[in-house]
């Protein structure tokens, strides 16, 4: 099996795929895609964009890469390609450890999402008191898939190879390919 990786990803950072495609026996070739991270050469009617965390997502989603995002959106539904986001997550404590992030695994449960940035003090003040929270951005996520057809999936970091594959060759286990 041979998948597509933009190259624009960059090296290095995806090590964890990388090793795990090559565990398995797939072949990555490094191109630039039309849009998203991954595809397959046959079949491109499918891109993933990966997410490194929820914090990326809020970047593209409700930060200054929003126009950008959004036209990567437009782009792929124009062109008849499904865009699904794979934003990878772990549960984590935040703050000062006493609030529990929970690892998500769906869009419905994103709300639950507390942003980190909300719990940085200065001074006695709360630094960002405006950081999108869980439920903002949950909302966003379902106003780009009702407009663009985008689906959003989670996973942990472990699981994203596995992920990929299983979703471009719509396989429910990848772990035997």
């Amino acid at each position: 099996m041979i998948i597509l990786v933009d190259s624009r990803q960059q090296e290095g950072k995806h090590n964890l795929k990388e090793k795990w495609f090559a565990d398995h026996g797939i072949e990555t070739r490094r191109t630039k895609l039309y849009c998203g991270d991954y595809t397959l050469p046959t079949d491109q009617s499918v891109c993933i964009d990966t997410k490194k965390d929820i914090q990326e997502l809020v970047g593209d989603i409700c930060g200054k890469q929003h126009e950008r995002f959004r036209n990567e959106c437009i782009r792929a539904q124009e062109a008849g390609i499904k865009l699904i986001i794979l934003t990878e997550n772990i549960g984590e404590k935040v703050g000062h450890g006493e609030i529990y992030n929970p690892t998500i695994t769906k869009l419905e449960e994103l709300h639950r999402w507390k942003n980190p940035r909300l719990f940085i003090f200065s001074g006695g003040k709360q630094k960002y008191p405006r950081a999108t929270r869980g439920i903002t951005l949950q909302k966003a996520c379902m106003t780009l898939k009702a407009r663009y057809g985008v689906e959003f999936l989670f996973c942990t970091p472990m699981q994203s190879a596995e992920k990929i594959v299983e979703i471009l060759t719509g396989e429910e286990n990848a772990e035997n390919t």
